[in-house]
């Protein structure tokens, strides 16, 4: 390739990245507004009006997204990005979740320090990057952007125990991309290639013995099941989902579940068959220790924490599934969940709206908002799987995809991921159907009045609208499939 080939490859690179470049334009220009109001009389509303820019920018990213959907499938800066159907819809859900957490944290008037919108704004650049990321070098590095970006999203967070969770949050997350990076340098050094669209990557790892080929397996996703908060990369997520902002611990717990999950689809087609009851034995211990784990919490968001863990281990198992059917289900079961998971944060962060989430303290809230509260409860039927909400929807494909895979290829791993899989969640029943019970059967240990705050119509009309989408994609989930199906 000569070079002006190459000037009109970057030139077309460029054109096809537009809603990343506009985010990167949008980084700087929120940062410079930052210095422009940081001598401004009333800091209130200055931070007013920098959560009006984001939240105006969010819906314009959205809209630069979903022009994306009709562009034909190709390479951006070849093999590093490649933008398909599946990359489009990822991208869609990831600021999806930007904008509701903006939306968040507008109805809890949240008082974050300036620096939040901006690197806010660089975790969305990160995790759409990382969506079109066909290239273990640009994986990594966008893994790097979100991570880094995340850290500091924790820690400057003003609650006190941010900066020990921030800390916790840094120490995990350096040693798994120093994990991840050794096992990049394995598979480039077996196969020549960090191309994961390359048959060479495939043909050098197969040519090598079982042990090594699971040791570089689970080695380069390290950093993959960091994000996702799988065993053995799990034990971060409930301190820094008690430690961090409730709005932020919402965003953190889906967004990069959603880009991980597409890239681990990705993954999928080039790894050596030892990839999935590898992924598939990962899955069920995650579950196992989610579920179990939650049974014994006290405090809402770290029974969220591991309740989001547990999720995570049902998330892949439509990607062990290695059908059409499976993915499929995977790509439901990530746009489910990061709907009710967001939902459930919201909600519970509308009843007892600061950083104090203990359970005891959420006892009798339901008499006095029943709206609230019963939302509340619908919601935790969909995280537990139960009909009638999309939650059941959602474990019902993948479920049937591990069947009917097993059915066809008759491995025992995956007999054993659907028995060990249903059968958590029947035990996960007890734990997501306690605080429901707190709400409603419980009496308040006083009877001090709720605060004002959960009537504000606004956060009504969302959480209705979330009860509305829960219970209608139970009814018609082909309003998601029918998008899923043009992949």
């Amino acid at each position: 390739m000569d070079l002006n080939e190459q000037l009109l490859n970057i030139r077309q690179s460029l054109a096809g990245i537009l809603p990343e470049i506009f985010l990167a334009a949008l980084f700087c220009g929120i940062l410079c507004i930052e210095l422009f109001f940081h001598h401004h009389p009333n800091k209130k509303r200055a931070a007013s009006y920098l959560q009006y820019v984001a939240l105006a920018s969010s819906f314009i990213t959205f809209i630069l997204v979903l022009k994306q959907w009709n562009q034909e499938p190709s390479y951006r800066f070849h093999p590093l990005l490649f933008l398909d159907h599946q990359a489009v819809f990822f991208k869609l859900m990831i600021t999806a979740a930007w904008i509701f957490t903006l939306i968040h944290v507008r109805i809890l008037k949240y008082d974050f320090p300036p620096e939040f919108n901006a690197l806010l704004i660089a975790v969305v650049v990160g995790l759409n990057l990382l969506t079109m990321a066909t290239h273990l070098l640009t994986i990594y590095l966008s893994l790097e952007l979100v991570s880094v970006t995340s850290y500091l999203l924790v820690a400057i967070s003003p609650y006190k125990k941010a900066a020990e969770g921030g800390l916790k949050y840094l120490l995990f997350g350096a040693a798994s991309s120093a994990v991840m990076l050794y096992g990049i340098s394995l598979i480039y050094g077996l196969s020549g290639t960090m191309d994961i669209t390359s048959e060479a990557m495939t043909a050098g790892l197969v040519a090598n013995s079982g042990l090594i080929v699971i040791t570089t397996i689970v080695m380069t996703l390290g950093g993959l099941l960091f994000k996702l908060s799988l065993v053995p990369f799990h034990v971060w997520a409930p301190d820094v989902y008690e430690a961090a902002p409730t709005p932020l611990v919402s965003f953190l717990s889906v967004a990069p579940k959603a880009a991980v999950i597409l890239v681990l689809m990705r993954l999928a087609g080039v790894m050596p068959a030892q990839y999935f009851p590898v992924l598939g034995g990962i899955a069920l211990v995650s579950i196992t220790v989610g579920n179990i784990s939650a049974l014994w919490q006290s405090n809402a968001r770290r029974l969220l924490a591991y309740s989001s863990i547990a999720q995570a281990g049902y998330l892949i198992v439509g990607v062990v599934a290695y059908s059409r059917f499976g993915f499929e289900s995977a790509v439901f079961y990530t746009a489910a969940y990061l709907m009710i998971n967001m939902a459930a944060f919201f909600l519970i962060d509308i009843l007892k709206p600061d950083s104090d989430t203990r359970l005891s303290g959420y006892e009798g809230y339901g008499r006095a908002n029943p709206w609230i509260a019963g939302i509340l409860t619908a919601v935790m039927i969909a995280l537990a799987g139960l009909p009638p909400t999309v939650g059941f929807t959602s474990k019902l494909l993948i479920f049937s995809a591990l069947w009917d895979s097993y059915q066809q290829l008759q491995f025992p791993w995956m007999l054993w991921l659907l028995v060990g899989g249903i059968l958590n969640a029947a035990i996960a029943l007890a734990y997501y159907l306690r605080l429901p019970y707190l709400l409603f059967f419980k009496k308040a240990p006083d009877e001090a009045p709720v605060r004002n705050r959960i009537f504000f119509l606004p956060a009504q009309l969302v959480a209705g609208f979330l009860l509305f989408t829960i219970i209608a994609l139970f009814i018609k989930p082909e309003w998601i499939m029918n998008w899923i199906a043009a992949f």
